[in-house]
Protein backbone atom coordinates (compact mmCIF):
# COMPACT_ATOMS: atom_id res chain seq x y z
CA UNK A 1 0.00 0.00 0.00
CA UNK A 2 1.43 3.49 -0.76
CA UNK A 3 1.93 5.71 2.00
CA UNK A 4 -0.01 9.28 1.12
CA UNK A 5 0.46 12.53 3.24
CA UNK A 6 -3.07 13.85 3.80
CA UNK A 7 -3.80 17.83 2.97
CA UNK A 8 -4.57 19.20 6.10
CA UNK A 9 -4.82 22.52 4.59
CA UNK A 10 -5.03 24.45 1.05
CA UNK A 11 -3.43 27.55 -0.32
CA UNK A 12 -5.02 29.94 -3.27
CA UNK A 13 -2.81 31.09 -5.64
CA UNK A 14 -3.08 34.67 -6.52
CA UNK A 15 -2.62 36.75 -9.21
CA UNK A 16 1.38 37.57 -8.66
CA UNK A 17 3.68 37.04 -5.98
CA UNK A 18 5.24 40.48 -6.02
CA UNK A 19 3.90 41.99 -2.72
CA UNK A 20 3.02 45.58 -4.44
CA UNK A 21 1.08 44.10 -7.04
CA UNK A 22 -0.92 42.08 -4.36
CA UNK A 23 -1.67 45.65 -2.74
CA UNK A 24 -2.59 47.07 -6.28
CA UNK A 25 -5.05 43.78 -6.77
CA UNK A 26 -6.11 43.87 -3.49
CA UNK A 27 -7.50 47.99 -3.93
CA UNK A 28 -9.05 47.26 -7.12
CA UNK A 29 -10.75 44.53 -6.14
CA UNK A 30 -11.97 46.47 -3.14
CA UNK A 31 -13.21 49.10 -5.66
CA UNK A 32 -15.07 46.70 -7.74
CA UNK A 33 -16.52 44.83 -4.72
CA UNK A 34 -17.70 48.25 -3.56
CA UNK A 35 -19.73 49.44 -6.66
CA UNK A 36 -20.90 45.88 -7.03
CA UNK A 37 -22.14 45.90 -3.56
CA UNK A 38 -23.47 49.81 -4.19
CA UNK A 39 -25.68 48.74 -7.00
CA UNK A 40 -27.19 45.18 -5.57
CA UNK A 41 -28.13 47.01 -2.61
CA UNK A 42 -29.27 50.47 -4.50
CA UNK A 43 -31.57 48.13 -6.16
CA UNK A 44 -32.74 45.85 -3.43
CA UNK A 45 -33.41 49.00 -1.74
CA UNK A 46 -35.91 50.66 -4.38
CA UNK A 47 -37.88 47.45 -5.09
CA UNK A 48 -38.61 47.21 -1.71
CA UNK A 49 -39.51 50.64 -0.66
CA UNK A 50 -41.40 51.89 -3.53
CA UNK A 51 -44.87 50.05 -3.71
CA UNK A 52 -44.80 51.37 -7.91
CA UNK A 53 -42.23 48.45 -8.43
CA UNK A 54 -43.90 45.83 -6.69
CA UNK A 55 -44.28 43.77 -9.72
CA UNK A 56 -42.73 40.16 -10.60
CA UNK A 57 -40.39 41.69 -12.67
CA UNK A 58 -38.72 43.38 -9.66
CA UNK A 59 -39.62 40.86 -7.53
CA UNK A 60 -37.08 38.67 -9.44
CA UNK A 61 -34.87 41.17 -9.78
CA UNK A 62 -34.67 41.54 -5.97
CA UNK A 63 -34.14 38.12 -5.59
CA UNK A 64 -31.08 38.39 -8.14
CA UNK A 65 -29.36 41.22 -6.95
CA UNK A 66 -29.35 39.16 -3.44
CA UNK A 67 -27.69 36.49 -5.20
CA UNK A 68 -25.21 39.01 -7.02
CA UNK A 69 -24.08 40.38 -3.30
CA UNK A 70 -23.67 37.07 -1.97
CA UNK A 71 -21.88 35.31 -4.92
CA UNK A 72 -19.08 38.45 -4.94
CA UNK A 73 -19.21 37.94 -1.01
CA UNK A 74 -17.66 34.88 -0.62
CA UNK A 75 -14.45 35.24 -2.65
CA UNK A 76 -13.67 38.32 -3.61
CA UNK A 77 -13.48 39.71 0.74
CA UNK A 78 -10.95 36.78 1.10
CA UNK A 79 -9.23 37.47 -2.11
CA UNK A 80 -8.56 41.11 -0.82
CA UNK A 81 -7.31 39.97 2.57
CA UNK A 82 -5.21 37.84 0.99
CA UNK A 83 -3.70 40.14 -1.02
CA UNK A 84 -3.27 42.52 1.39
CA UNK A 85 -1.85 40.20 4.22
CA UNK A 86 -0.12 38.29 1.99
CA UNK A 87 -1.79 35.28 3.67
CA UNK A 88 -3.40 32.64 1.26
CA UNK A 89 -3.68 29.77 3.49
CA UNK A 90 -7.79 28.25 3.53
CA UNK A 91 -8.86 25.30 6.28
CA UNK A 92 -10.22 22.26 4.74
CA UNK A 93 -13.80 23.56 6.66
CA UNK A 94 -13.43 27.57 4.87
CA UNK A 95 -12.98 25.65 1.48
CA UNK A 96 -15.72 23.36 1.69
CA UNK A 97 -18.08 26.39 2.77
CA UNK A 98 -16.51 28.67 0.26
CA UNK A 99 -17.18 25.83 -2.47
CA UNK A 100 -20.90 25.49 -1.65
CA UNK A 101 -21.82 28.93 -1.51
CA UNK A 102 -20.42 29.24 -5.03
CA UNK A 103 -21.98 26.42 -6.27
CA UNK A 104 -25.53 26.85 -5.03
CA UNK A 105 -25.78 30.48 -5.78
CA UNK A 106 -24.63 30.25 -9.24
CA UNK A 107 -27.17 27.38 -9.44
CA UNK A 108 -30.11 29.72 -7.74
CA UNK A 109 -29.10 32.55 -9.96
CA UNK A 110 -29.60 30.49 -13.33
CA UNK A 111 -32.84 29.64 -11.89
CA UNK A 112 -33.73 33.09 -11.69
CA UNK A 113 -33.26 33.96 -14.62
CA UNK A 114 -34.65 31.12 -16.16
CA UNK A 115 -37.98 32.60 -13.93
CA UNK A 116 -37.42 36.24 -15.06
CA UNK A 117 -37.45 34.95 -19.19
CA UNK A 118 -40.85 33.37 -18.15
CA UNK A 119 -41.80 36.67 -16.61
CA UNK A 120 -40.83 38.10 -19.96
CA UNK A 121 -42.89 35.23 -21.91
CA UNK A 122 -45.98 35.87 -20.16
CA UNK A 123 -46.18 39.64 -20.22
CA UNK A 124 -45.47 39.69 -23.76
CA UNK A 125 -47.45 36.80 -25.06
CA UNK A 126 -50.29 36.20 -22.88
CA UNK A 127 -50.53 39.73 -22.00
CA UNK A 128 -54.61 38.96 -20.47
CA UNK A 129 -54.18 36.20 -18.56
CA UNK A 130 -50.42 37.57 -16.88
CA UNK A 131 -52.02 38.83 -13.66
CA UNK A 132 -53.20 35.62 -12.50
CA UNK A 133 -50.22 33.16 -13.96
CA UNK A 134 -47.91 35.82 -12.18
CA UNK A 135 -49.48 36.01 -8.84
CA UNK A 136 -47.96 36.69 -6.06
CA UNK A 137 -48.12 33.15 -4.88
CA UNK A 138 -46.16 31.70 -8.49
CA UNK A 139 -43.61 34.18 -7.76
CA UNK A 140 -42.77 33.15 -4.68
CA UNK A 141 -42.88 29.47 -5.24
CA UNK A 142 -40.39 30.56 -8.07
CA UNK A 143 -38.08 32.74 -6.03
CA UNK A 144 -38.11 29.46 -3.54
CA UNK A 145 -37.23 26.72 -5.95
CA UNK A 146 -34.75 28.19 -7.35
CA UNK A 147 -32.97 29.23 -3.78
CA UNK A 148 -33.38 25.67 -2.73
CA UNK A 149 -32.98 23.63 -5.98
CA UNK A 150 -29.62 25.57 -5.91
CA UNK A 151 -29.16 24.89 -2.35
CA UNK A 152 -29.12 20.96 -3.00
CA UNK A 153 -27.23 21.21 -5.44
CA UNK A 154 -24.22 22.65 -3.86
CA UNK A 155 -24.91 20.85 -1.16
CA UNK A 156 -24.70 17.44 -3.71
CA UNK A 157 -21.63 18.66 -4.93
CA UNK A 158 -19.65 19.93 -2.42
CA UNK A 159 -20.39 16.82 -0.18
CA UNK A 160 -19.33 14.35 -3.15
CA UNK A 161 -15.84 16.59 -3.40
CA UNK A 162 -15.20 16.22 0.25
CA UNK A 163 -15.88 13.15 0.13
CA UNK A 164 -12.71 12.15 -1.18
CA UNK A 165 -9.55 12.41 1.00
CA UNK A 166 -7.03 15.23 -0.85
CA UNK A 167 -2.87 14.32 -0.49
CA UNK A 168 0.33 15.65 -2.50
CA UNK A 169 0.14 18.90 -3.44
CA UNK A 170 -2.57 21.43 -1.06
CA UNK A 171 -1.96 24.38 -3.82
CA UNK A 172 -5.12 25.31 -5.35
CA UNK A 173 -4.75 27.19 -9.04
CA UNK A 174 -7.43 29.67 -8.01
CA UNK A 175 -8.42 32.86 -5.79
CA UNK A 176 -11.12 30.45 -4.56
CA UNK A 177 -12.03 26.73 -3.74
CA UNK A 178 -13.04 24.92 -7.02
CA UNK A 179 -13.67 21.67 -7.89
CA UNK A 180 -11.15 21.18 -10.99
CA UNK A 181 -8.47 22.20 -8.55
CA UNK A 182 -9.23 19.65 -5.69
CA UNK A 183 -10.19 16.97 -8.25
CA UNK A 184 -6.60 17.29 -9.00
CA UNK A 185 -5.13 17.00 -5.84
CA UNK A 186 -7.70 14.10 -4.68
CA UNK A 187 -6.18 11.06 -4.13
CA UNK A 188 -9.55 9.06 -4.48
CA UNK A 189 -9.94 6.69 -7.22
CA UNK A 190 -13.74 6.36 -7.48
CA UNK A 191 -15.32 10.19 -8.31
CA UNK A 192 -18.81 8.54 -9.01
CA UNK A 193 -20.81 11.46 -6.82
CA UNK A 194 -18.79 13.79 -8.42
CA UNK A 195 -19.18 13.27 -11.81
CA UNK A 196 -23.23 12.60 -10.74
CA UNK A 197 -23.24 16.08 -9.31
CA UNK A 198 -21.80 17.46 -12.84
CA UNK A 199 -24.46 15.50 -14.52
CA UNK A 200 -27.22 16.91 -12.94
CA UNK A 201 -25.92 20.71 -13.34
CA UNK A 202 -25.38 19.70 -16.35
CA UNK A 203 -28.83 18.65 -17.37
CA UNK A 204 -30.07 21.29 -15.15
CA UNK A 205 -27.90 24.27 -17.03
CA UNK A 206 -29.40 23.00 -20.35
CA UNK A 207 -32.98 22.28 -19.47
CA UNK A 208 -33.12 26.59 -18.07
CA UNK A 209 -31.30 27.49 -21.48
CA UNK A 210 -33.29 25.49 -23.59
CA UNK A 211 -36.63 27.21 -21.69
CA UNK A 212 -34.68 30.73 -22.12
CA UNK A 213 -34.39 30.73 -25.37
CA UNK A 214 -37.35 29.08 -26.32
CA UNK A 215 -39.70 31.83 -23.94
CA UNK A 216 -37.39 34.54 -26.38
CA UNK A 217 -37.81 32.64 -29.41
CA UNK A 218 -41.91 32.83 -28.91
CA UNK A 219 -41.08 36.89 -27.85
CA UNK A 220 -39.28 37.89 -30.93
CA UNK A 221 -42.04 35.90 -33.06
CA UNK A 222 -44.91 38.19 -31.08
CA UNK A 223 -42.75 41.28 -31.51
CA UNK A 224 -41.98 41.07 -35.08
CA UNK A 225 -45.72 41.45 -35.16
CA UNK A 226 -46.09 44.54 -33.54
CA UNK A 227 -46.11 47.22 -36.18
CA UNK A 228 -45.00 49.91 -33.99
CA UNK A 229 -41.00 50.12 -34.62
CA UNK A 230 -40.48 51.32 -30.86
CA UNK A 231 -42.47 48.87 -29.70
CA UNK A 232 -40.02 46.02 -31.30
CA UNK A 233 -36.95 48.31 -30.16
CA UNK A 234 -38.23 48.41 -26.73
CA UNK A 235 -38.42 44.78 -26.32
CA UNK A 236 -35.46 43.82 -28.54
CA UNK A 237 -33.30 46.43 -26.35
CA UNK A 238 -34.68 43.90 -23.00
CA UNK A 239 -34.64 40.66 -24.11
CA UNK A 240 -31.13 40.86 -26.12
CA UNK A 241 -29.20 42.03 -23.26
CA UNK A 242 -30.68 39.21 -21.00
CA UNK A 243 -29.49 36.59 -23.37
CA UNK A 244 -25.54 38.03 -23.89
CA UNK A 245 -25.45 38.58 -20.30
CA UNK A 246 -26.95 34.58 -19.60
CA UNK A 247 -25.10 32.98 -22.09
CA UNK A 248 -21.73 34.66 -20.97
CA UNK A 249 -22.49 33.51 -17.55
CA UNK A 250 -22.89 29.92 -18.52
CA UNK A 251 -19.98 29.58 -20.89
CA UNK A 252 -17.41 31.23 -17.92
CA UNK A 253 -19.65 28.91 -15.21
CA UNK A 254 -18.94 25.87 -17.74
CA UNK A 255 -14.72 26.54 -17.88
CA UNK A 256 -14.65 26.99 -14.45
CA UNK A 257 -16.37 23.96 -13.36
CA UNK A 258 -15.68 21.33 -16.45
CA UNK A 259 -12.97 22.29 -17.52
CA UNK A 260 -9.85 20.05 -15.90
CA UNK A 261 -7.23 22.34 -14.11
CA UNK A 262 -4.28 22.49 -16.32
CA UNK A 263 -0.76 21.91 -14.97
CA UNK A 264 1.29 24.05 -14.42
CA UNK A 265 -1.51 26.56 -13.69
CA UNK A 266 -2.41 28.74 -16.66
CA UNK A 267 -3.89 32.26 -16.16
CA UNK A 268 -6.31 32.28 -18.54
CA UNK A 269 -8.37 29.76 -15.88
CA UNK A 270 -7.94 32.41 -13.24
CA UNK A 271 -9.36 35.25 -16.02
CA UNK A 272 -12.29 33.17 -16.45
CA UNK A 273 -12.80 32.96 -13.21
CA UNK A 274 -12.34 36.45 -12.31
CA UNK A 275 -14.75 37.44 -15.54
CA UNK A 276 -17.29 34.39 -13.98
CA UNK A 277 -17.69 35.77 -10.62
CA UNK A 278 -17.26 39.66 -10.93
CA UNK A 279 -18.87 40.63 -14.60
CA UNK A 280 -22.67 39.28 -14.32
CA UNK A 281 -23.08 41.09 -10.90
CA UNK A 282 -21.81 44.42 -12.32
CA UNK A 283 -23.85 44.00 -15.37
CA UNK A 284 -27.40 42.38 -14.09
CA UNK A 285 -27.66 46.04 -12.43
CA UNK A 286 -26.81 48.04 -15.60
CA UNK A 287 -29.02 45.82 -17.84
CA UNK A 288 -32.11 45.14 -15.83
CA UNK A 289 -32.61 47.95 -13.58
CA UNK A 290 -30.11 51.38 -13.74
CA UNK A 291 -31.28 51.64 -17.67
CA UNK A 292 -35.11 51.06 -16.58
CA UNK A 293 -36.95 54.35 -16.57
CA UNK A 294 -39.14 53.40 -13.48
CA UNK A 295 -36.35 52.56 -11.47
CA UNK A 296 -34.60 55.74 -12.55
CA UNK A 297 -37.65 57.78 -11.45
CA UNK A 298 -38.13 55.84 -8.04
CA UNK A 299 -34.37 56.79 -7.62
CA UNK A 300 -35.02 60.71 -8.27
CA UNK A 301 -38.17 60.03 -6.15
CA UNK A 302 -36.36 59.16 -2.91
CA UNK A 303 -33.64 61.57 -3.34
CA UNK A 304 -35.98 64.11 -3.49
CA UNK A 305 -37.93 63.25 -0.76
CA UNK A 306 -34.42 62.68 1.11
CA UNK A 307 -32.94 66.24 0.39
CA UNK A 308 -36.30 67.53 1.04
CA UNK A 309 -36.47 65.69 4.48
CA UNK A 310 -32.99 67.54 5.38
CA UNK A 311 -33.64 70.97 4.20
CA UNK A 312 -36.82 70.86 6.59
CA UNK A 313 -34.85 69.41 9.27
CA UNK A 314 -32.30 72.22 9.16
Amino acid sequence: MTNVTLVAGFLLVGFSDIQELQIVYGMLFLVIYLAILMSNLLIITLTTLDLQLQTPMYFFLKNLSFLDVFLVSVPIPNFIVNNLTDSNSISPLRCAFQLLLMTSIPAGEVFVLTAMSYDQYVAMCCPLHYEVIMNGGACVLMAGVSWAVGGLFGALYTAGTFFMPFCGSNVIPQFFCDVPSLLRISCSETLLVVYISIGIGMCLCMSCFISIVTSYAHIFSTVLKIPATKGQSKAFSICFPHLIVFTLFIITACFVYLKLSSNPPAVIDRLFSVIYTVVPPILNPVIYSLRNKDMKWTLMRLLHKTCGQESHSI
